[in-house]
C-alpha cells in the first residue's frame, strides 16, 4: 500500500512540475524574464505559488530549467545528424521536427528568442558551454558528410544557421506569419506545404554535382 502511495505522490509531482514548466514556458514568452513573475506562472499553471516556489525556488532557476528544456529537446531533434546516416535525409528529418516544434511549442521558442536578443544575459554560460559544443559536434558531422562528397561543398556552420532561421521563424513570427494568412494559424495543409517548401529550398542545393 506505501509503495502504490509513493507511486500516486511521484506522479502527482511530476503532473504538477510539468504545469508549472509549461506555464512558465508561456509566461516567459510573453512577457519576458523581468516581465514575468512567480505569481503569475503560477496563476497560468493553476497551482498556489507555494508550490513553484518549492520545486524550483526562484524565478532565475525557474527560467534557466525551462531555457534547458528548450535546447534539450532541439538536441534531440539534431541526433540524426550523425556520421554514418544518409545525409539529405538526415537534415531533411531535422527540419520536419524543427518545424513540427514551431507548431507545437512556439512559446518555448520565443522565450529562447527574446533571451538572445536581450544578449543572453541570464544563460550566457549555457550558450558557451551546451550550444558550443553541440554546435561543433554538429558541424563537424557535416564537414564529414561533404570530405566523404555525399554533400556539395558548403558552410556546415551557415548551413545549420539557416536551417535555424527558416525553421525558428514559423514560431517566433507567428503573428506575422498569421496576419499575412488572413488572420489565421496556418492549417494541417498549409503545415504540409510549408515542410515541402522548406527543404526544397534548404536542400535542393546540396547534391553532391
Amino acid at each position: 500500500m506505501a509503495g502504490r502511495e509513493k507511486g500516486i505522490q511521484l506522479r502527482n509531482r511530476e503532473q504538477t512540475v510539468a504545469r508549472i514548466l509549461a506555464a512558465a514556458e508561456r509566461v516567459f514568452a510573453d512577457y519576458g524574464y523581468a516581465g514575468a513573475s512567480i505569481s503569475r506562472i503560477a496563476a497560468e499553471a493553476g497551482v498556489p505559488k507555494s508550490n513553484v516556489v518549492y520545486y524550483f525556488e526562484t524565478k532565475e532557476r525557474l527560467y534557466r530549467r525551462v531555457v534547458s528544456d528548450i535546447f534539450e529537446i532541439w538536441r534531440a531533434a539534431a541526433d540524426r545528424i550523425r556520421p554514418g546516416s544518409e545525409p539529405l535525409e538526415s537534415l531533411a528529418d531535422y527540419i520536419d521536427v524543427k518545424l513540427e516544434l514551431a507548431r507545437t511549442r512556439p512559446h518555448g521558442s520565443r522565450v529562447w528568442a527574446n533571451e538572445i536578443i536581450q544578449g543572453a544575459p541570464i544563460v550566457q554560460d549555457y550558450l558557451e558551454t551546451e550550444l558550443k559544443a553541440w554546435t561543433e559536434d554538429r558541424i563537424a558531422v557535416i564537414a564529414l558528410w561533404i570530405d566523404e562528397g555525399r554533400l556539395r561543398p558548403v558552410s556546415p556552420r551557415h548551413l545549420l544557421y539557416a536551417i535555424w532561421a527558416a525553421t525558428q521563424h514559423y514560431a517566433d513570427f507567428s503573428r506575422q506569419i498569421e496576419t499575412l494568412n488572413g488572420g489565421a494559424p496556418l492549417g494541417p495543409a498549409q503545415w504540409d506545404e510549408t515542410r515541402a517548401a522548406v527543404k526544397d529550398l534548404l536542400l535542393d542545393g546540396l547534391r553532391p554535382r
